[in-house]
């Protein structure tokens, strides 16, 4: 139970700020990724606080014995860079350069913007279920 509580903790407070960040606005994020047009740089500062705060959190998870809640800490099974991983980053910039949204925000999308968000997310499960049917 306790396992539970947190995950929805953490779900609602990264939902909130991706919500609050406007991340969930895609008109936002494409407005960012577009330099030469109408760009806007508040993405940047959300960006700038996000990563600081990330490396705070990630030096104080590695001081602990175990995760909060429960298991092992796991590492990357690898760290070179392949095809694969290129493949994957390029496809992961277009589709959010193309709609302005990646997983996390599209999933705030669905209360947002349920028709756009549902259209988004149906195509990234496929998208996985393509993934995993050809890597078999």
């Amino acid at each position: 139970m306790k396992r539970l509580v947190l995950a929805a903790l953490a779900g609602a407070l990264f939902g909130a700020g991706l919500v609050i960040s406007g991340m969930s606005n895609p008109n936002k994020v494409l407005n960012f990724l577009d330099v030469l047009g109408p760009w806007d740089a508040s993405l940047l500062v959300v960006m700038m606080v996000a990563v600081p705060v990330t490396a705070i959190g990630f030096k104080l998870a590695w001081r602990q014995s175990a995760p909060v809640c429960g298991g092992a800490f796991q590492n990357p099974p690898g760290r070179h860079i392949d095809g694969r991983l290129l493949g994957g980053a390029a496809m992961f910039g277009v589709g959010w350069g193309l709609a302005g949204y990646c997983p996390g925000p599209a999933l705030t999308a669905l209360a947002i913007a349920p028709r756009e968000g549902l259209i988004f997310v149906g195509a990234m499960l496929a998208g996985g279920l393509l993934f995993k049917v050809t890597q078999k």
